[in-house]
């Protein structure tokens, strides 16, 4: 019994380590494409920065995502649309087109029918409450958001936390304000199929306020 148990904990401890590896490289990878595209020459666009590729920071996903992330690293990813950041809560995500599953295990998804991440309007983003989003749950008011595009950096600040149903859709739907919303499922350690979502809304920062705040 002795060794069979720690045989297992071998492949165990191998698993998590190549999951980590796994992580640690895709990261740099899916972040280098992104930089690569903003380096690229393109009509009118300002060239913009980006910070050195970090290791996901897995310390509070769950075993099951964390393999389902794994896995989604297998198969080859497009250059992110945007680079999302939470600076206060240490998440950096590249956001990629859609919701479906691959797409939520090894990122965030822009949300089809709502304004794109360059766009004006209300940009809805979903992400995994046991995955890339369960840092949501130490959000608060005040805490900026910053989406990087191609042209430049995009800040927001979060003026609305709530709560809803997994049928109400009016806090994607389209505004006259510049917005960013993040979606996810809710309670975050929910056993199950969570029954509500966690909202979070951001309101986008006059460029000249967003100029003093980097200049600080």
């Amino acid at each position: 019994m002795e060794r069979i148990a720690c045989a297992v904990a071998i492949v165990l401890g191998g698993t998590w380590a190549t999951a980590r590896v796994l992580a640690w490289s895709e990261a740099r990878r899916s972040l280098a494409a992104f930089e690569e595209a903003v380096r690229s020459p393109a009509p009118a666009a300002v060239p913009g920065t980006l910070e050195p590729a970090v290791p996901v920071d897995q310390r509070l996903w769950d075993a099951g995502r964390i393999r389902a992330y794994a896995r989604a690293l297998t198969r080859p990813a497009p250059p992110p649309l945007a680079v999302l950041r939470i600076p206060r809560l240490g998440l950096e995500v590249p956001v990629l087109e859609g919701t479906d599953e691959w797409t939520l295990d090894r990122a965030a998804g822009h949300i089809e029918g709502t304004a794109g991440p360059a766009e004006a309007g209300n940009v809805g983003i979903a992400g995994h409450r046991d995955g890339f989003f369960r840092v949501l749950k130490d959000i608060a008011a005040g805490d900026v958001l910053e989406m990087e595009l191609r042209v430049g950096v995009r800040r927001f600040r979060v003026d609305r936390i709530s709560i809803v149903g997994p049928d109400d859709t009016e806090v994607i739907a389209p505004t006259t304000q510049n917005l960013v919303t993040l979606v996810t499922c809710y309670p975050f350690y929910f056993v199950g199929s969570a029954p509500q979502r966690f909202i979070v809304r951001a309101t986008e920062e006059p460029a000249e306020h967003a100029a003093r705040e980097v200049a600080r």
